[in-house]
């Protein structure tokens, strides 16, 4: 990206786009790479290239073969704790351009590479926001993967990162780029099923048990002490790098934050709500008898007043033959299922009115990230946005782990909880790696 690029961004900050022109510019994106991302990033000329770097090469990987089906992006650095996935990666990479791009361990080694214009993060989820605000402390922008935060405070942080430093900062939650998804929300927000009252949102999946783990020694490719980075540390132990830690509230969200997210985030978007009045969560671990401390079935419901959403999870049974979809709105004049990415419009009675085409389109939502770089206006999933619903998330789990319905102001997004509730608000930091805006 040019030095020019970069003043004009800084310049023409935009506090945020109307409802219209979003979802124009989304769909524009989501009109297919060859026609929407190579017009609006080959505009300004096929010489002026994004070099970004890339942490977290298990889902890091394959954000950049989706990179990859973008015009101008070049990766100039991929980082990760274990470095049989840094020789996987770098193979990845210099196996489709030219250079080949540095391969480091320690992520601090990217924020002082002045060739990097941006950091895609997609660690642990207990590295996002800590990594996120230190990428715009050193100038660069930054694209996270969902969830977004550990935890409600740090989902505060990162969004006073993102404003204090004038950084654009895109969470992963691509659907909000997919031009199906858009096309639905449009419908269910432009009245095709009359008023809206209500959302219901489903996962499910056959999810193994993870074992009880033994201690163990690190393996010799891996640096588990940088692995923990801000977490707190605890002892090594067989099951629980790579994946595992999802299911421990230590490093991870459950499968609320894992997948539920992405249902919670399209379901706001379409209610067009921000913050609720109550949340509760019933449900528990009812199939394995292992380390896994996160519940593996559960209902989460949101009150926001005027409207409700739930969130139904399954991780250890599929449910055959529920058939559930993605998301479904329900409203006075009929309902409206988003069935990811397609949707299916039905009447009160029951009869299929429409069907909207399927097309699923990750590399829009990188796209649109790196266009507001270099527009400066705000991202489909800027990371105010997305800790919207990342909160969702969060207050969940919340009333799961204290057995208690959330209560909370909609008007400061606060709780009005427990002690417990709010010690659970924020974390504990390994010393030296607590979060600073500033």
């Amino acid at each position: 990206m040019s030095e020019r690029q970069r003043g004009a961004a800084d310049g023409r900050r935009d506090k945020g786009i109307g409802r219209r022109e979003f979802l124009g510019r989304s769909a524009a994106l989501g009109a297919g790479l060859s026609v929407g991302a190579a017009s609006i990033l080959g505009a300004a000329g096929a010489n002026e290239r994004f070099v970004v770097g890339v942490m977290g090469l298990g889902r890091g990987l394959g954000l950049i073969t989706t990179m990859f089906k973008v015009p101008g992006v070049e990766v100039g650095a991929v980082c990760d704790v274990d470095r049989t996935r840094i020789d996987r990666a770098m193979r990845t990479v210099t196996g489709v351009q030219e250079r080949k791009p540095a391969g480091v361990q320690d992520f601090r080694r990217m924020l002082d590479d002045g060739a990097l214009d941006a950091i895609f993060i997609a660690t642990c989820n207990h590295w996002h926001a800590p990594a996120t605000i230190l990428a715009c402390k050193a100038g660069k922008h930054v694209y996270v993967e969902k969830p977004g935060s550990h935890n409600p405070r740090e989902g505060e942080l990162m969004v006073a990162a993102a404003r204090r430093h004038d950084r654009v900062v895109q969470m992963g939650n691509q659907r909000r780029s997919w031009p199906s998804v858009i096309e639905a929300i449009e419908k269910v927000r432009g009245g095709a099923i009359g008023t809206v009252r209500s959302a219901r949102c489903w996962y499910s999946s056959r999810r193994g048990s993870i074992g009880k783990g033994k201690p163990a020694e690190v393996p010799a490719h891996l640096d588990y002490s940088l692995w923990q980075g801000p977490a707190p540390e605890r002892a090594y132990k067989s099951n629980l790098v790579h994946y595992n830690w999802h299911w421990h509230w230590h490093w991870g969200n459950g499968e609320l934050g894992n997948n539920g997210i992405h249902a919670l985030d399209v379901a706001r978007w379409g209610l067009g709500v921000d913050c609720p009045r109550t949340v509760s969560y019933v449900g528990g671990r009812y199939h394995h008898d292992d380390d896994q401390e996160t519940p593996d079935t559960g209902v989460a419901s949101f009150d926001f007043g005027h409207v409700g959403a739930t969130w139904e999870g399954s991780s250890c049974h599929p449910r055959q033959p529920d058939h559930t979809p993605f998301v479904a709105f329900y409203g006075d004049g009929g309902s409206l299922a988003i069935t990811d990415p397609g949707y299916i419009l039905w009447d009160l009675a029951g009869k299929e009115v429409e069907r909207g085409q399927a097309r699923r389109d990750d590399p829009a939502h990188v796209a649109n990230f790196l266009d507001c770089i270099r527009s400066g206006k705000r991202p489909n999933s800027d990371i105010e946005e997305g800790q919207k619903s990342t909160l969702l998330c969060h207050l969940g789990n919340i009333a799961y782990r204290t057995g208690e319905t959330i209560d909370l102001d909609p008007a400061t997004g606060r709780m009005k909880a427990s002690k417990r509730a709010e010690e659970l608000w924020g974390r504990e930091y390994r010393e030296g790696w607590e979060p600073s805006v500033g």
